[in-house]
């Protein structure tokens, strides 16, 4: 028989509260859905809107994001209808720019995607929005740059904000926080790592989006 003592197996560390777990990407679209709700219902006003949409992308925790709604009710559970559909979760419709020692463009009238993901190498893409017809409170741009140049164009009346760096290269976002922007019209997100590269957001003078909502509500209604 076997005497000698053992020491015992260490306990199995406890499992992180759900609160405390890093945020997913899918976490951070819930939110924002729930936060553009709640502008187009005026439960925010485009300032509060702004200051929550700039920590949303700043928070690291499940907890930390559920405090930013802690105040506004669920998707669809009351108030009334927004004037823009929020931005959809994973699986939503996603756009692809792609220029590889070449250039691409989208601008005119077009419908961009929720979600649009930029990439250049030794290219050139301009994402022109100052036309376009948004179907969605929130649009995001993601962009790569390696070698390329990528510019963004908004209305002046849009809000916009930007999240990126660069290395050996340049990201800058003009026009944050700007007072004059409308709290009917959209949100324009712009992340982006440029490599060697030029990324620029900016809002195109003189380019202004009229009575986003009313002409939205019509279109709905048929």
């Amino acid at each position: 028989m076997d005497l000698e003592k053992h020491p015992a197996a260490p306990a199995p560390a406890p499992a992180p509260a759900a609160a405390e777990l890093r945020a997913s990407d899918a976490d951070r679209d819930r939110i924002a859905q729930i936060l553009a709700d709640a502008m187009a219902e005026g439960r925010l006003s485009s300032e509060e809107h702004s200051e929550r949409l700039d920590s949303l992308y700043a928070v690291k925790t499940v907890g930390g994001l559920e405090e930013l709604v802690r105040d506004l009710p669920a998707p669809g559970t009351g108030g009334t209808p927004p004037a823009y559909a929020a931005a959809p979760g994973p699986g939503g419709p996603v756009e692809t720019v792609v220029a590889v020692c070449s250039s691409s463009a989208r601008k005119g009238r077009w419908r961009p995607a929720a979600l649009t993901r930029a990439v250049s190498v030794m290219g050139d893409i301009t994402i022109d929005l100052t036309e376009a017809v948004f179907e969605q409170q929130v649009t995001e741009i993601n962009v790569t740059c390696v070698l390329g140049n990528v510019e963004v164009f908004v209305p002046e009346n849009v809000t916009l904000r930007g999240y990126g760096s660069g290395v050996l290269g340049n990201f800058e976002v003009r026009g944050e926080g700007r007072g004059e922007t409308d709290p009917q019209a959209p949100v324009v997100i712009v992340r982006g790592f440029a490599l060697l590269g030029n990324i620029e957001a900016r809002p195109k003078l003189g380019a202004r989006l009229v009575d986003l909502a009313n002409k939205l509500r019509k279109r709905l209604d048929g």
